[in-house]
């Protein structure tokens, strides 16, 4: 593997996600390292970012103070706290002048499993399954670590992450977004990638009107 540069992360949000597939996010945290290989993503892109609008992003209305990372340079982590409860992470990724990020949604926990199982209470493979599980076992912390480097060499409050990439994964699966409200959560928007039969991946289930807004 070597580490991911802002080149691989440059292309839209929706291109690079697959290939996020396999790669992995180590970071350290107060000390304590945790090595992810990442196992299931969700592209988003924001407002003016690639052809299509995306209503499921949170920067489909333009830059606030709470997607801000997402406009900024490609290979910083945009860490938002989901349900004001989950640390969740985002590889931000796209053109300059862009918002746009890929949720990692799911991991395998491949070195640092000690560290993971004391930071979730948890073990196995559900150590990182679901975004709000991994960005816990990452010990990378709403809004501490919101913005910090993963391509570059950077100490934030006392965490350093890095993405690290791998080669491309044959087995891939596409759908709908998980949990994600209306149409941007149906088929219309098949932006969730993960690895085909990975038993880390999480399950899918509608968000709020994408049933109805699909037909189903």
């Amino acid at each position: 593997m070597r580490r991911a540069t802002r080149d691989d992360l440059g292309p839209l949000p929706v291109e690079v996600a697959p290939r996020l597939l396999g790669a992995q996010l180590r970071t350290v945290v107060d000390g304590a390292a945790v090595h992810l290989r990442i196992t299931e993503v969700e592209a988003y892109h924001g407002r003016g970012t690639g052809p299509v609008p995306d209503p499921g992003s949170h920067a489909r209305s333009g830059r606030t103070a709470r997607n801000d990372t997402m406009w900024g340079e490609p290979g910083h982590l945009y860490v938002y706290l989901s349900h004001g409860i989950h640390s969740c992470v985002n590889v931000v990724c796209g053109p300059d002048g862009s918002a746009g990020g890929v949720l990692l949604r799911a991991a395998e926990v491949i070195e640092g499993s000690d560290a993971a199982a004391s930071r979730s209470g948890r073990s196995g493979r559900d150590l990182a399954r679901g975004p709000g599980r991994l960005g816990q076992v990452s010990g990378l912390r709403h809004a501490l670590h919101d913005g910090i480097d993963a391509v570059g060499d950077e100490l934030r409050r006392g965490a350093r992450a890095e993405l690290w990439w791998g080669d491309p994964v044959a087995a891939i699966a596409t759908g709908p977004r998980v949990g994600v409200a209306g149409i941007a959560g149906t088929a219309a928007f098949p932006w969730r990638f993960w690895i085909d039969g990975d038993p880390t991946v999480s399950a899918f289930r509608w968000g709020r009107g994408a049933a109805e807004a699909a037909g189903g």
